[in-house]
């Protein structure tokens, strides 16, 4: 395997963002989050804040209208050009990793993709986001609640697959049983098992 995608998803508080980052750095690939906005706001010349506003969220059913292509939603309009641009990417060869955006969806016919997702037990997620965020625990839990119903309908409707679905993802990973490192080094594991060439 010459071209290396990881993509991770993540429910809110697992860590899957750090994990996302310390594989990255293992592997010696990029890193694509909400990072990619920058490059998209310079290239189109538009306000980088304007699209981080609207960086996965779920597109509102009932206001979007589509014509001929064109959408009136801004979530969906921020989202297409964000699969647009991981697209472009693979298919000029890059390997790298990227967090949340749909990518194990965006990128399935690419045969380089392994796709992870991440979760977590609430008690450790909480604790996570109470000591990241400075939340006290009941709006930490709060927190949780509204950011994973957030990403599942942001997924849900922009990817024909279940966000968190353990069948979608070659990898589904509980990083509060072996903490961020060894989540790491297991993934990296399989990815070295996988592309290791026959």
């Amino acid at each position: 395997m010459d071209q290396l995608i990881v993509s991770i998803g993540r429910e809110y508080g697992s860590g899957g963002h750090e994990i996302a980052v310390k594989l990255a750095k293992k592997l010696g690939l990029k890193l694509y989050d909400r990072n990619m906005l920058e490059e998209i706001a310079k290239h189109k010349n538009v306000d980088y804040e304007e699209l981080a506003k609207y960086d996965e969220a779920p597109k509102k059913e009932i206001l979007t209208r589509t014509v001929r292509g064109l959408s009136n939603s801004h979530e969906h309009n921020v989202a297409n050009m964000q699969f647009e641009y991981l697209i472009k990417k693979a298919s000029e060869g890059e390997s790298f990793v990227v967090v949340g955006r749909c990518a194990e969806s965006v990128l399935k016919d690419f045969e380089g993709l392994i796709s992870v997702f991440i979760l977590g037990d609430i008690e450790c997620r909480i604790k996570r986001i109470s000591r990241v965020r400075n939340m006290s625990e009941s709006e930490a839990k709060s927190a949780i609640s509204r950011h994973d119903k957030t990403r599942k309908a942001y997924h849900n409707s922009h990817s024909g697959m279940k966000w968190g679905d353990a069948r979608n993802y070659d990898i589904t990973l509980n990083s509060s049983k072996l903490g961020i490192d060894e989540a790491v080094d297991l993934i990296a594991e399989y990815i070295k098992k996988r592309t290791v060439k026959r």
